[in-house]
């Protein structure tokens, strides 16, 4: 087991703080005021780390490089906003998907990902 660095516990503050999805340059933005001088190649470094341990899951989003969330959620889905491009949570889902499935298909995961404006943006 690898140490916890000052860095890597201010990455984890950072993602746990957020409680949505963070791309690497926002974790950087964030954990640059718990450690200074972090740099971006550390932020990825890290992010590998903490996704081999399991303690992060990558946010996967239709053309979008990955973001970062805590491991360990109950099911939900995303909403990206167009205007600031941040990512948010959306608890629960609209419910039974294999009933749009083409018939004879057999459905076994899916995403669901809502894109518009935020609250704080659509002011």
């Amino acid at each position: 087991m690898r140490r916890e660095t000052r860095q890597r516990r201010a990455i984890r503050e950072t993602l746990e703080a957020a409680g949505h999805p963070l791309s690497p340059a926002e974790i950087l933005g964030a954990a640059k005021a718990r450690v200074e001088g972090l740099g971006i190649a550390t932020v990825y470094r890290n992010l590998e780390y903490l996704l081999g341990e399991g303690w992060i899951d990558p946010v996967a989003l239709p053309w979008e490089a990955p973001r970062y969330e805590v491991a360990g959620k109950d099911h939900h889905h995303h909403f990206l906003c167009r205007a600031c491009d941040k990512v948010y949570e959306v608890d629960g889902c609209p419910g039974n998907v294999r009933s749009v499935a083409p018939q004879g298909f057999r459905v076994e995961d899916h995403e669901l990902v809502l894109y518009g404006v935020c609250k704080t943006c659509s002011h």
